[in-house]
């Protein structure tokens, strides 16, 4: 059943990534469609017998041990295709720094407002408060970085100032979102004992200080002596320092993801060694586990967050996340002090979500931070904000938006 269930899943999320592309959405837009669709509220709600034969017993628990391997590897290719630009001038790297840091505090301010709201209505059962409010205000600080690299690229906007600015702001926003998301996860199992907390922070910047100091020179001279291609001992080694490094955050009780990405972000930067792992890692990972992680999102939504407090708490939740990103990074914009067309243009672009977000929520969602209830509508926000971002440029363009190229003066 389990191979049925994958052929059925990955004609799925290419039908709809196929379906999106054409109206000017990113494919991977339509794949995280996809899994949605297949869920108990789509296909669950008019196909409940396709979808119990799909999705019954162990082949849903094997399908969650693909999607945790697909996730895991698509992070320690996300770390290792993360780069921030060595080139830029210092004003550059401060505008960046100022736009990023806007747009994470601004969200997680709001998210963490919010916080009580959400936590009467929706907070499974035992879960402390300062834990809740902090994953919270992580999901609204969140901004895809791999899939805003997508938009930019397919709207030739790469070069452009507002394109450039919110790529960097980005990539900035991500890594902070991800040190936010650690310390919400180690904060669940505090039980008043700070000092645990305290040295499982230790442990893990100890973890990132031995990783960019010891271990990203020895990988270095180690890929330099053997050489990029044709030895499968660099492959075998990338991926079981991948595990282990997930193996390692997993103990810290962060999460496996943070590992596997930290191990990515430390490798040397070097495009051909960002081609090889793309080629061998990226593609079967992107294609083939990718689409289960999606389908078993979809299988973690629930019916019951569409009740009259869901919606109004949907409502809630979508201007919250809107409002958050695009104040957070038109007014970091316009602080670095750019126009307001560029400013606004950044703002759009830093709503965008997209699949960071969705692992985001699906690490919450295991840790057991938030219920099915409330994943379910951060993932309608998810989708909605990231399928904004595409029109509101279009908008902004005819309006006379800057496309200017970036200066790093």
């Amino acid at each position: 059943m389990l191979f049925v269930q994958i052929v059925f899943i990955l004609l799925a999320a290419k039908a709809v990534g196929a379906l999106l592309k054409k109206i000017g959405q990113p494919e991977v837009i339509g794949e995280m469609m996809a899994g949605f669709l297949l869920g108990p509220i789509v296909l669950g709600y008019f196909f409940p017998g396709l979808h119990h034969a799909l999705f019954r017993g162990d082949a849903a628990i094997q399908l969650k041990t693909l999607s945790d391997i697909g996730i895991l590897l698509f992070m320690f290719v996300v770390g290792a295709e993360f780069r921030f630009p060595e080139s830029s001038g210092p004003r550059l790297q401060g505008k960046v720094l100022l736009t990023g840091g806007c747009s994470i505090v601004i969200p997680f301010a709001l998210g963490v407002a919010v916080a009580p709201l959400l936590f009467g209505a929706f907070a499974p059962p035992g879960v402390p408060r300062l834990s809740f409010a902090l994953f919270i205000g992580t999901v609204f600080s969140v901004t895809a970085f791999p899939v805003l690299a997508r938009i930019l690229k397919e709207r030739q906007m790469l070069e452009s100032e507002a394109g450039s600015l919110a790529l960097m702001s980005a990539a900035l926003s991500d890594v902070g979102a991800w040190i936010l998301l650690a310390i919400a996860a180690m904060s669940l199992k505090v039980d008043g004992q700070w000092q645990d907390l305290a040295l499982r922070l230790g442990g893990l910047l100890l973890l990132c200080v031995a990783s960019f100091w010891c271990v990203r020179p020895l990988l270095k001279a180690w890929i330099e002596r053997i050489g990029h291609d044709g030895d499968p001992r660099l492959l075998v080694l990338l991926l079981c320092g991948a595990l282990i490094y997930g193996s390692l955050t997993d103990w810290l009780q962060v999460h496996a993801v943070f590992g596997a990405f930290l191990f990515g972000a430390c490798l040397p930067r070097d495009q051909r060694l960002l081609n090889m792992l793309v080629e061998r890692v990226e593609h079967i990972a992107v294609i083939v586990l990718m689409p289960c992680f999606f389908a078993l999102a979809g299988l973690n939504t629930s019916t019951a967050a569409f009740s009259s407090v869901g919606i109004s708490m949907l409502a809630l939740v979508l201007l919250v996340a809107v409002s958050g990103k695009l104040l957070g990074g038109a007014l970091g914009a316009r602080l670095a002090g750019y126009p307001p067309s560029v400013a606004v243009a950044v703002g759009v672009l830093m709503n965008a979500r997209g699949l960071m977000e969705l692992v985001v929520l699906k690490i919450g969602l295991d840790l057991g931070v938030i219920g099915e209830e409330l994943f379910t509508l951060f993932v309608i926000m998810t989708v909605v904000t990231t399928m904004m971002t595409g029109p509101l440029l279009h908008l902004l363009h005819k309006l006379g938006a800057s496309r200017r190229p970036l200066s790093a003066q």
